[in-house]
């Protein structure tokens, strides 16, 4: 018989259980799971299917470590000198003349504005013969599975593929599972409770600027966004339906209660205030809300119970790590501004910074100057790279006119060319990155490249285009054909990048440039352009292009094209690079999608790369 203390005891120790999770019960106790352990053998298992996506990724990332020049661009911005010994000069000699000015501008074969033959070669600075050294290429999926990958392609929601979708809903059932496995959320918080603050280092991981994961997956961090959204998600129910499971302890005088209703309201603000509404509207509230909401749970998940420090340390670190490399990455220079009204942009130049990046990549810019506003240092703005890898225009980024922030640069630019210099307005800025970019893709190991691009989504093709010519020029390409798809309102817009096309154009001797305007609006005023003013491969054109007969075009101009060495090669695929609005990238993606699969077949597969707009 027990003695009344061992009874008060026993009552005392059941109710404890109760609250820590646990059921009383009559007849034999059931083995108590180690909620704890349990959730966190969960955390590893979605960790070995990141390691798994990782596996299938391998290839890629060991070609690309091979090809020292694509594996160590792309990480630090800095300045190299254009007198190095190490860069020999290279030149493109001409060896026949003999085709008209009226063949060569009908002949696929002839490259330039000046006639000549296709008997044109690779020389270094001493006259020898240059070696091609194309790139290995290394396909994203095996050709049996091309139809699977085109499927998962298909567009769910704006900006969302199946694929994506796949992804979420996978990493949702993985922490479905631990919530209900014998456990009744509404019975049995704590197990709930668990499952939300393992989330931490999971949305800390995926959101993150420089995050731990995307360079073995080879994705920049705005291709995780998504799956930092789902992880949020999941902690807001978890830890709501934690809270709402003890609200009855309310009574009890626990300062543990206390804090962990902190975490909720916590945790409920920032989801709030993360919605598109505000995304789009306030963005910097958004941001504020965001960095002030994640403090304030981490405390409160820290004071809440010791079992969660692990995970509150494992966010911080993550979080700390991101901004440790930010600072390594920040550069603060002076730019040369200039506006370009009829683009409505605001061209930036940098000259002392003009290596570490690849094509596709974008910079984070903040502007030191009294003329932004009040606040106006404290907004930063991410903008892709316009210039190709050392430039000797050094890196320029093309803003366009679309908020406050980048009116008023704009202004500043304007207000610059009214001075008695006329050449530019100088700023300080801060530039953090590159980010982003084709992660462990080779462009210039395809056989053809596709550039669509919206509006100021030109900066993409600018820098991708003048990248793959600069390595045909070297022997370094694959590529045999490259089409540019620019998407404008007004023709006006064409004008300040006649000159660029054009030395475009003639640059690429070996590889066919074909570049397609299409302005949407109907002209007001006089035509900017003469009739006769274009280069044969150089259009414009009223309305919205056929995206899917210019696909299949540059397939039939691919598998045909007499590309001289280039033939001795199998066909390495298509690459579609898109850069604009959402609505763009996801027609593009079904345009892709409809490829005949005999056609994907025949030209090695087509690869699909975004850069679209928007939050």
């Amino acid at each position: 018989m027990s003695s009344p203390a061992s009874a008060t005891n026993s009552s005392a120790t059941a109710v404890a259980s109760t609250i820590a999770g646990g059921s009383a019960s009559a007849g034999p106790a059931a083995p108590e799971i180690d909620q704890q352990a349990f959730v966190y053998h969960i955390s590893l298992l979605v960790l070995a299917f990141t390691a798994l996506l990782f596996v299938l990724r391998i290839p890629r990332a060991f070609i690309r470590l091979l090809h020292w020049s694509e594996f160590s661009q792309g990480h630090i911005l800095r300045y190299v000198s254009f007198n190095s010994r190490r860069r020999s000069p290279r030149i493109v000699h001409v060896t026949h003349d003999r085709t008209t000015a009226k063949e060569a501008a009908s002949s696929d074969q002839s490259h330039t504005y000046q006639s000549h033959s296709t008997h044109i070669q690779r020389v270094d600075e001493k006259g020898s013969l240059m070696v091609m050294k194309y790139p290995t290429h290394i396909a994203s999926c095996p050709s049996f599975l091309r139809g699977l990958a085109s499927e998962l392609s298909t567009r769910l929601a704006p900006g969302y593929s199946l694929a994506q979708g796949i992804c979420a809903v996978v990493y949702l059932a993985c922490w479905i599972y631990p919530t209900l496995y014998k456990s009744n959320p509404f019975t049995d918080p704590v197990r709930a409770g668990w499952v939300g603050i393992a989330q931490l280092p999971f949305v800390f991981a995926f959101g993150t600027k420089n995050n731990v994961l995307g360079p073995f997956l080879g994705m920049g961090y705005e291709k995780l966004n998504f799956m930092h959204r789902m992880a949020g998600r999941i902690m807001l129910v978890a830890v709501n339906v934690h809270s709402l499971g003890y609200i009855y302890n309310w009574f009890i005088q626990d300062p543990s209660i206390y804090w962990g209703v902190i975490g909720l309201v916590s945790i409920d603000l920032v989801f709030f205030f993360s919605t598109s509404f505000w995304r789009t509207r306030v963005y910097h509230f958004f941001i504020a809300s965001h960095i002030s909401g994640f403090s304030l749970l981490l405390a409160a998940c820290w004071m809440h119970k010791q079992d969660t420090h692990p995970f509150v340390l494992a966010a911080i670190g993550l979080y700390a790590f991101d901004h440790l490399m930010r600072c390594v990455k920040t550069r603060i220079q002076t730019a040369t501004i200039r506006p370009i009204p009829q683009l409505g942009s605001t061209r930036l130049e940098l000259p002392h910074t003009n290596a570490g990046w690849r094509a596709g990549q974008h910079v984070r810019l903040r502007v030191l100057s009294s003329g932004m506003g009040i606040l106006g240092w404290s907004e930063v703005h991410p903008f892709t790279i316009a210039s190709a890898h050392r430039s000797q225009e050094g890196m320029v980024l093309m803003i366009k006119k679309a908020g406050d922030w980048t009116t008023k640069l704009y202004d500043i630019a304007e207000s610059g060319m009214h001075s008695e210099a006329g050449v530019g307005t100088n700023v300080k800025v801060m530039i953090d990155g590159p980010y982003g970019g084709p992660g462990h893709s080779i462009p210039s190991s395809h056989s053809a490249a596709v550039f669509v691009v919206g509006g100021s989504g030109i900066s993409y093709a600018l820098s991708g285009i003048q990248e793959l010519i600069n390595k045909d020029l070297k022997g370094k390409s694959r590529i045999k054909i490259i089409e540019l798809i620019w998407i404008v309102q007004t023709p006006a817009a064409l004008v300040p990048l006649v000159p660029t096309f054009s030395a475009m154009i003639q640059q690429s001797a070996f590889t066919p440039v074909r570049i397609s305007v299409f302005y949407t609006r109907a002209v007001t005023g006089k035509f900017p352009f003469s009739k006769d003013f274009f280069h044969p491969r150089l259009s414009l054109s009223p309305g919205r292009p056929k995206i899917s007969n210019m696909l299949e075009a540059t397939i039939s101009k691919t598998v045909t094209l007499g590309a001289g060495i280039k033939d001795r090669e199998a066909h390495t695929g298509l690459m579609v690079a898109v850069c604009g609005p959402t609505a763009l990238a996801d027609d593009v993606a079904r345009e892709v999608q409809k490829i005949d699969p005999v056609r994907r077949d025949q030209v090695g597969g087509v690869e699909i790369h975004e850069d679209a707009f928007g939050w």
